[in-house]
């Protein structure tokens, strides 16, 4: 499969780009994260976060990266959901808890807060594998009894799951500029994944499938295959089956860098292995 770019991805036109008059509202709940999300969000380098910003959104609340703090804050996110209802995306970071006492934000459930922003937002849209599929915070016992944002949105708002750990800093804003653009969520799989972005497998488009094809592989990562770019699918690289466009989007990430993927996008990575590429026992 051929490498594509996020216009192509997005479907944008360049007379699509010249409309800037009216930014999308956006408010960025972090439930039980490590940040990573939005870390990854202001490191998208085409289209760039600083463009994204001041032209095509307006990220109007977020714990981490809202210059104001406090009640301040807190005021401004409940006027931007009575002032744009029905306009604004809600973006969701982090697993859910299930109750009260594991997260609460400004001396509020982040729960309740979730929920009560979800109700008029045009569409939720979970970031990460931890608000996708309930990740770090749900693996093993579970003790935070973590659920992923599905179990808590209402049925008649649009979600939409961009999973990765992190996920694409490009898939990101991708998938908000397209909801800018078009007004509203893009073309979903059967799992509720942008499917322009998550339609083939990492290994499908990976850069070393033709060691593949040809039975060349590393056995370790020091070893003259590994230096000469040989597949990584003996030392448990889940391309395979990890449905992603890292390689797709022709960006440097695990791979180019000489690490197997880790099927982070996958549900339940963590209590499949993850970083060492086996099953735990």
């Amino acid at each position: 499969m051929p490498q594509y770019s996020w216009l192509e991805a997005i479907e944008v036109t360049d007379e699509m780009l010249q409309q800037t008059d009216t930014r999308l509202p956006v408010i960025w709940i972090s439930a039980l994260d490590c940040t990573g999300c939005k870390e990854a969000f202001t490191r998208s380098f085409e289209p760039s976060t600083l463009d994204t910003m001041l032209n095509f959104i307006s990220l109007e609340y977020s714990e981490l990266l809202s210059a104001a703090g406090g009640y301040q804050v807190e005021e401004h996110k409940e006027t931007i959901l009575e002032k744009y209802k029905g306009q604004y995306v809600l973006a969701v970071e982090g697993g859910i808890p299930g109750s009260d006492e594991f997260l609460m934000i400004a001396g509020k459930s982040v729960r309740e807060e979730i929920i009560h922003a979800a109700k008029h937002a045009k569409a939720v849209i979970a970031f990460g594998s931890c608000s996708a599929w309930g990740g770090i915070s749900a693996a093993g016992l579970n003790p935070t009894h973590s659920a992923d944002i599905r179990s808590i949105v209402p049925e008649d708002v649009p979600v939409a799951l961009v999973p990765g750990c992190p996920p694409i800093p490009e898939v990101i804003i991708g998938t908000l500029l397209h909801v800018h653009f078009h007004g509203e969520l893009p073309e979903l799989d059967k799992k509720l994944r942008p499917k322009k972005f998550y339609q083939t497998t990492v290994h499908l488009t990976c850069h070393r499938k033709p060691f593949f094809d040809q039975k060349l592989f590393a056995e370790s990562y020091d070893d003259e295959g590994a230096r000469k770019g040989y597949c990584l699918f003996k030392l448990g690289c889940k391309g395979p089956t990890a449905f992603n466009s890292c390689e797709a989007l022709g960006l440097d990430r695990c791979i180019s860098a000489g690490f197997t993927c880790i099927g982070c996008s996958e549900k339940g990575f963590w209590d499949k292995g993850s970083f060492t590429g086996k099953k735990k026992k």
